[in-house]
């Protein structure tokens, strides 16, 4: 793995999870991390209670846009993370991949952004061990 490992998020859209997951460990990792994100046929923008939901936490992802997958990216990548088992990928030979089944709390009936905050907090939860992992740091 390289001084700084790269870490690559991907999901359908690259309008929600994944965002949020590049959002987070970007937050975590304070440039110890490469971070980057996309999805595996992205959407035509952001979701709009996932950027809410991290605004609560002070990370603004305003800037961002939907960006689709490439064959650099995911060679580029120390680590590849599969938000979900709906965006299929390809990952080259030698490369990490986890796939992570985030919560989805609309299965139980929780919608909104008390849905969009459990997901933020899942996600921030896994994030927040992968950086441990990959640093040797907490990110306290």
């Amino acid at each position: 793995m390289a001084a700084t490992p790269n870490v690559l998020f991907i999901c359908v859209k690259n309008g929600g999870k994944s965002q949020m997951a590049a959002a987070l460990m970007k937050d975590v990792a304070r440039g110890a991390v490469d971070v980057h994100s996309a999805g595996t046929k992205p959407g035509g923008a952001l979701n709009e209670l996932s950027a809410r939901s991290l605004a609560e936490l002070g990370i603004d992802i305003s800037s961002e846009e939907p960006k689709p997958v490439t064959e650099h990216m995911l060679e580029a990548a120390d680590v590849v993370v599969t938000l979900g088992r709906a965006a299929k990928v390809t990952v080259p030979a030698g490369i990490r991949h986890e796939i992570w089944d985030t919560d989805e709390p609309s299965e139980r009936g929780i919608d909104g952004m008390e849905r969009m905050r459990l997901v933020r907090d899942d996600i921030n939860q896994r994030v927040r061990r992968l950086h441990a992992e990959l640093t040797g740091h907490d990110g306290a």
